[in-house]
């Protein structure tokens, strides 16, 4: 699976935003390929910053 799709689901399976330094606990990802996937993410419109270096799926 690509990495930006195992944080998309990690943050979807959260039941608040995370940092991506909790993503890449959750996942075991380095959190350089964490940052690089939520850039991307964000870019396509399928996850926002509620709370500043948080992260959340738009619903």
């Amino acid at each position: 699976m690509e990495t930006k799709e195992i944080v998309f689901k990690a943050l979807e399976n959260s039941n608040k935003p995370l940092k991506g330094g909790e993503i890449a606990d959750l996942t075991g990802i380095d959190k350089k390929e964490i940052d690089k996937a939520i850039k991307k993410l964000v870019t396509e419109g399928r996850i926002n910053s509620p709370i500043r270096c948080f992260y959340a799926p738009i619903k």
